[in-house]
């Protein structure tokens, strides 16, 4: 009996998620740290979605408020209207825009199966160990650079990283990612629209 009971048992958490989250619906979790631009990065996302036809969620979690402290953010999006609240457990993708972050938390925590991490870095793909998660990377920090926008030591890559990931994951296109900036982006408007279309151009899937 009890080892029927053992079986039948799923964390209240993964239970409640299962039941109230359609099938449909797509998450997608943002990490960063303070000053990369990953909250932004969530909304551009989101508004891009928006652009689309979809209905979507977007929101940041902080932790503590300083430049360089490690910063979440989620985007939701499905094709009916989003009824729940709650923070994303088990996110369709992860978008990493600090490298340095993995070890230090648990970026793939969560993760969906056949879920896909896009990692902003110099290295390929397979250097990430993180199980047999599909595994994608950019130099978007090189990216942004070149395009002015941030400095040397401080570049902001959000539209470059999610260049990436509208040629990475495939579900945005280009086009709505560019309006979105366009429409949200105060500066630079061209400079992050040329950012994002170069990550998406060289972006190897």
């Amino acid at each position: 009996m009890s080892s029927q009971l053992d079986e039948q048992k799923v964390s209240f958490k993964t239970f409640m998620y299962q039941i109230v989250i359609p099938i449909r619906m797509y998450e997608v979790r943002f990490h960063g740290r303070g000053g990369q631009g990953a909250v932004t990065a969530a909304r551009l996302l989101a508004d891009a979605a928006f652009r689309e036809g979809k209905d979507v969620q977007s929101f940041p979690i902080f932790g503590v408020e300083r430049r360089g402290a490690p910063v979440a953010a989620f985007t939701r999006m499905d094709d009916k209207p989003i009824d729940i609240k709650t923070q994303i457990y088990e996110p369709d993708v992860v978008i990493v825009l600090d490298p340095t972050l993995i070890g230090v938390i648990d970026v793939a925590d969560g993760l969906k199966d056949n879920g896909k991490i896009v990692i902003n870095s110099k290295k390929k793909p397979a250097d990430f160990k993180l199980g047999d998660t599909q595994v994608y990377t950019i130099d978007a920090t090189d990216i942004a650079t070149k395009h002015g926008l941030g400095t040397k030591t401080n570049p902001i890559i959000n539209t470059a990283i999610l260049g990436a990931y509208a040629k990475a994951i495939g579900n945005i296109g280009m086009d709505a990612i560019e309006q979105a900036i366009e429409h949200k982006v105060p500066v630079k408007k061209e400079e992050n629209k040329n950012a994002a279309r170069e990550a998406y151009e060289v972006m190897e899937v």
